[in-house]
């Protein structure tokens, strides 16, 4: 219903953020992670979730993509509410969710208050398959030169790799090589590994 709200902060801290648009003060629900980016901004552009219950209506707020697309599908899980998955995000930013999801790592998941071993099995096994084909973590790569490799790493998940494993092989190509001038040229060092 609402996708995105642009405006003035007018009230903010790690729980929720109030933006003014035109005069009306729309409260969100944030995570720390979006806490983190928007907390020194005047203004700022929140993608939102807007959920409805019998007790309310909620809108939860995303300074990035990455971690709305991680919080819908969280609440696709059983068992998982919005606060969990807001909790969960406040723990750890998407990519390291992506990670503990992608590499099985139950314990990490549990780590986050209010999950449990069950819980954290169900997420890994609800999301597994999901989040290679629903989750663009292009934002959250760290390489300095991150733009050929950004492309290289679209490319090779349309062609059917797992971003996980083609995320790490040009990690990996880019210490090695240092720089690389073309995608192209990544892409086919990468094919060698994959």
């Amino acid at each position: 219903m609402i996708h995105y709200l642009n405006g003035k902060l007018t009230e903010i801290n790690p729980a929720f953020a109030v933006v003014e648009c035109n005069g009306v003060g729309y409260m969100v629900n944030i995570s720390l992670h979006t806490f983190g980016k928007i907390q020194s901004l005047k203004e700022a552009k929140l993608l939102t979730h807007f959920i409805v219950r019998d007790d309310g209506h909620f809108l939860y707020g995303f300074a990035e993509d990455s971690e709305r697309q991680m919080f819908k599908l969280l609440l696709g899980v059983s068992g998982v509410g919005a606060n969990t998955a807001r909790m969960i995000l406040s723990a750890m930013n998407p990519a390291e969710v992506y990670e503990a999801i992608t590499s099985n790592d139950s314990n990490r998941l549990k780590s986050v208050k209010g999950i449990g071993l069950k819980t954290a099995q169900r997420i890994i096994v609800d999301l597994r398959d999901k989040v290679d084909k629903n989750i663009d973590l292009s934002e959250n790569i760290s390489d300095p030169h991150n733009t050929i490799k950004q492309e290289a790493l679209s490319a090779l998940v349309q062609l059917g790799f797992s971003r996980m494993a083609a995320d790490k092989v040009l990690t990996r190509i880019s210490t090695e090589s240092g720089s690389i001038s073309s995608v192209e040229e990544m892409i086919r060092r990468a094919l060698k590994y994959l």
